[in-house]
Protein backbone atom coordinates (compact mmCIF):
# COMPACT_ATOMS: atom_id res chain seq x y z
CA UNK A 1 0.00 0.00 0.00
CA UNK A 2 2.81 2.42 0.89
CA UNK A 3 4.55 1.73 -2.42
CA UNK A 4 1.34 2.44 -4.35
CA UNK A 5 0.91 5.73 -2.47
CA UNK A 6 4.52 6.69 -3.13
CA UNK A 7 4.19 5.90 -6.84
CA UNK A 8 0.96 7.86 -7.02
CA UNK A 9 2.61 10.89 -5.40
CA UNK A 10 5.53 10.61 -7.81
CA UNK A 11 3.19 10.44 -10.78
CA UNK A 12 1.22 13.43 -9.51
CA UNK A 13 4.47 15.38 -9.11
CA UNK A 14 5.54 14.36 -12.63
CA UNK A 15 2.28 15.62 -14.06
CA UNK A 16 2.63 18.91 -12.17
CA UNK A 17 6.17 19.40 -13.44
CA UNK A 18 5.15 18.60 -17.01
CA UNK A 19 2.40 21.18 -16.76
CA UNK A 20 4.88 23.70 -15.34
CA UNK A 21 7.33 22.91 -18.15
CA UNK A 22 4.67 23.37 -20.80
CA UNK A 23 3.61 26.72 -19.30
CA UNK A 24 7.24 27.91 -19.16
CA UNK A 25 7.83 26.79 -22.75
CA UNK A 26 4.68 28.56 -23.96
CA UNK A 27 5.76 31.76 -22.17
CA UNK A 28 9.21 31.57 -23.77
CA UNK A 29 7.69 30.84 -27.19
CA UNK A 30 5.40 33.87 -26.89
CA UNK A 31 8.39 36.12 -26.20
CA UNK A 32 10.18 34.65 -29.20
CA UNK A 33 7.12 34.90 -31.44
CA UNK A 34 6.95 38.59 -30.51
CA UNK A 35 10.40 39.06 -32.04
CA UNK A 36 13.03 38.25 -29.43
CA UNK A 37 15.58 35.86 -30.90
CA UNK A 38 17.78 33.42 -28.96
CA UNK A 39 15.47 30.70 -27.67
CA UNK A 40 16.22 28.37 -30.56
CA UNK A 41 19.84 29.48 -30.92
CA UNK A 42 19.60 29.74 -34.70
CA UNK A 43 22.07 32.57 -35.12
CA UNK A 44 25.43 33.48 -33.63
CA UNK A 45 24.17 36.54 -31.76
CA UNK A 46 25.76 36.15 -28.34
CA UNK A 47 23.52 38.77 -26.73
CA UNK A 48 20.34 37.07 -27.91
CA UNK A 49 21.60 33.70 -26.68
CA UNK A 50 22.61 35.17 -23.34
CA UNK A 51 19.20 36.79 -22.95
CA UNK A 52 17.46 33.47 -23.64
CA UNK A 53 19.87 31.36 -21.55
CA UNK A 54 17.90 31.62 -18.27
CA UNK A 55 14.75 30.42 -20.06
CA UNK A 56 16.58 27.52 -21.72
CA UNK A 57 18.36 26.59 -18.48
CA UNK A 58 15.09 26.65 -16.54
CA UNK A 59 13.45 24.38 -19.08
CA UNK A 60 16.41 22.00 -18.95
CA UNK A 61 16.26 21.83 -15.14
CA UNK A 62 12.55 21.05 -15.19
CA UNK A 63 13.07 18.44 -17.91
CA UNK A 64 15.83 16.75 -15.90
CA UNK A 65 13.56 16.46 -12.88
CA UNK A 66 10.71 15.19 -15.06
CA UNK A 67 12.96 12.58 -16.68
CA UNK A 68 14.18 11.37 -13.29
CA UNK A 69 10.59 10.83 -12.18
CA UNK A 70 9.66 9.22 -15.50
CA UNK A 71 12.62 6.85 -15.15
CA UNK A 72 11.53 5.87 -11.64
CA UNK A 73 8.00 5.32 -12.92
CA UNK A 74 9.33 3.22 -15.83
CA UNK A 75 8.05 5.69 -18.42
CA UNK A 76 9.53 6.97 -21.66
CA UNK A 77 11.67 10.14 -21.48
CA UNK A 78 9.88 13.48 -21.68
CA UNK A 79 9.24 13.89 -25.42
CA UNK A 80 8.35 17.60 -25.45
CA UNK A 81 11.78 18.62 -24.17
CA UNK A 82 13.52 16.27 -26.58
CA UNK A 83 11.59 17.89 -29.45
CA UNK A 84 12.53 21.34 -28.19
CA UNK A 85 16.22 20.40 -28.00
CA UNK A 86 16.09 18.95 -31.51
CA UNK A 87 14.68 22.26 -32.81
CA UNK A 88 17.55 24.27 -31.32
CA UNK A 89 20.88 25.07 -32.89
CA UNK A 90 22.25 26.50 -36.11
CA UNK A 91 20.14 26.25 -39.25
CA UNK A 92 20.63 26.95 -42.93
CA UNK A 93 20.22 30.53 -44.10
CA UNK A 94 16.89 29.84 -45.81
CA UNK A 95 15.29 28.34 -42.70
CA UNK A 96 12.28 29.93 -41.02
CA UNK A 97 13.21 32.59 -38.45
CA UNK A 98 12.84 32.00 -34.73
CA UNK A 99 9.69 34.15 -34.35
CA UNK A 100 7.87 32.18 -37.06
CA UNK A 101 9.15 28.90 -35.66
CA UNK A 102 7.96 29.89 -32.18
CA UNK A 103 4.51 30.75 -33.56
CA UNK A 104 4.34 27.37 -35.28
CA UNK A 105 5.19 25.71 -31.97
CA UNK A 106 2.52 27.73 -30.19
CA UNK A 107 -0.05 26.75 -32.80
CA UNK A 108 0.87 23.08 -32.49
CA UNK A 109 0.79 23.12 -28.70
CA UNK A 110 -2.60 24.85 -28.75
CA UNK A 111 -3.98 22.13 -31.03
CA UNK A 112 -2.61 19.41 -28.76
CA UNK A 113 -4.36 21.03 -25.82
Amino acid sequence: MAKIDRLERMDTRRAELESEYRAALVAALRVTAAGQWGLFGHNKDKQARAKAAPLVDGLAELADEIDQLRDQLDMEPFALHAEFLAARGPVQSHAVGEPKQAQAWLDRLAQEG
